[in-house]
């Protein structure tokens, strides 16, 4: 098993806790990537260091401090440059320097299962190395030419090692495109139902709720980015409504950005809901910073202005009075659960239902005596007020959503 410290820095305008917080994330990130964390290191700087981020006297401290505890790596808790992993490359000699977005895209890769996900992480990875391939494959750069080789006169092993990987990158876009164009066939199959995506913070009990409201069984366990894969199920909410309800991959602080760039086509799903549940650990005692973190990463994926509501989870949690008071307070539009207990998981669903009943309308239908098929979708999709059979066509009056039941006409 790895061995790591944990760097943290605590620059102007930036507290103490704050950064024990992030730290402590960091902690849980290592933990999922069988990483055991043996130490951590907390420094306060005016401005980043260019080469080192924390200063060479410091680096190389940390360096020593690594090798007396036996770590074998450094893990930053910001994104190091290119040139600052190139330069720690140097110093480190057997001890491996990596940043908080290294770490994440380790854990992506050892999670990821289906073709989609296996391919969006392996461009993020990619897209992350290219840079960086100075510092990481510096034993590389040697001469390659002449004949017989793949390289040209005088090409350099690192200048390969970039070729190539700009070839994978290209591959690898090609193919995100072919399989986002099957999830949007698939996608197209479910155009008149209404849509619901569950988000939030990863380890938040996304995919606990996921699993108490429809019964699925999606791979649960308590560490950060259990499943990567979204999944879709058809959520019962009455005998009239129903909803089509996903669950899609955890947010963390400080994602990289290309890893929420790849996985565009995963997160399409959400992007086509008619509504978000965000769903926040009500235990956290750093909650407003984890729905900042969701906020953020909902506005770079472009669903801003998809209605949303907040569901907090772990309630059963809590035991501190002034906490739950407090969190009426912040969140007083917001619904207590307990996914685990199932407690107040009927709040979802008639929270749900209004929802979907904002937008009804009252209208008529009329449909052909042969549209036999047509007529039990809209008795799934929508109240039936009234009907009068007439001889040649069939008179509805109906309640529900006029979009849904016009698409089913076309």
């Amino acid at each position: 098993m790895d061995k790591a410290l944990l760097i943290g820095i605590v620059l102007p305008g930036v507290n103490d806790v704050d950064v024990n917080n992030h730290l402590n994330e960091l902690k849980m990130l290592a933990k999922t990537a069988s990483v055991k964390t043996l130490g951590m290191v907390t420094q306060r700087l005016q401005k980043v260091n260019p080469a080192f981020y924390i200063g060479k006297g410091k680096a190389l401290q940390v360096i020593d401090q690594a090798q007396l505890i036996g770590a074998n790596l450094i893990i930053f808790d910001d994104e190091l440059s290119p040139a600052q992993i190139k330069n720690y490359h140097k110093i480190a000699k057997t001890i491996s320097v990596i940043d908080r977005s290294a770490l994440i895209l380790d854990i992506f890769k050892m999670r990821a299962k289906t073709r989609e996900a296996k391919t969006q992480v392996e461009l993020a990875l990619c897209q992350y190395l290219l840079p960086r391939l100075t510092g990481q494959w510096t034993h590389l750069e040697r001469q390659r030419g002449g004949v017989g080789t793949r390289a040209g006169m005088g090409e350099t092993q690192i200048e390969i090692d970039r070729r190539l990987v700009r070839d994978k990158i290209a591959k690898l876009k090609l193919d995100l495109i072919k399989i986002e164009s099957e999830r949007k066939t698939q996608s197209q199959k479910r155009d008149n139902e209404y849509r619901v995506a569950l988000v939030g913070y990863t380890n938040a009990g996304k995919s606990t709720l996921f699993n108490s409201l429809t019964g699925n069984k999606v791979y649960v366990e308590d560490q950060l980015f259990a499943t990567l894969d979204t999944t879709v199920r058809k959520l019962k909410l009455n005998k009239k409504h129903q909803v089509l309800l996903s669950d899609t991959v955890g947010f963390v602080r400080k994602l990289p950005h290309n890893l929420v760039a790849s996985f565009k086509s995963t997160l399409k799903e959400l992007l086509e809901s008619d509504h978000i549940l965000i769903v926040l650990d009500a235990s956290s005692s750093i909650i407003n910073e984890h729905l900042d973190t969701i906020m953020e990463v909902l506005s770079e994926l472009g669903a801003a202005k998809i209605s949303k509501s907040f569901i907090l989870n772990k309630i059963d949690m809590v035991d501190n009075e002034s906490t739950i008071k407090n969190l009426k307070s912040d969140y007083n539009e917001g619904l207590f659960i307990s996914a685990l207990h199932h407690l107040k998981l009927d709040d979802i669903r008639s929270h749900l239902i209004k929802k979907i009943e904002k937008d009804f309308k009252t209208f008529n239908v009329r449909i052909t005596y042969d549209q036999g098929k047509i007529l039990s979708q809209i008795q799934d999709q929508a109240e039936i007020i009234d009907t009068d059979y007439g001889d040649k066509y069939i008179n509805l009056k109906v309640r529900g959503r006029e979009e849904s039941i016009n698409k089913l006409l076309t």
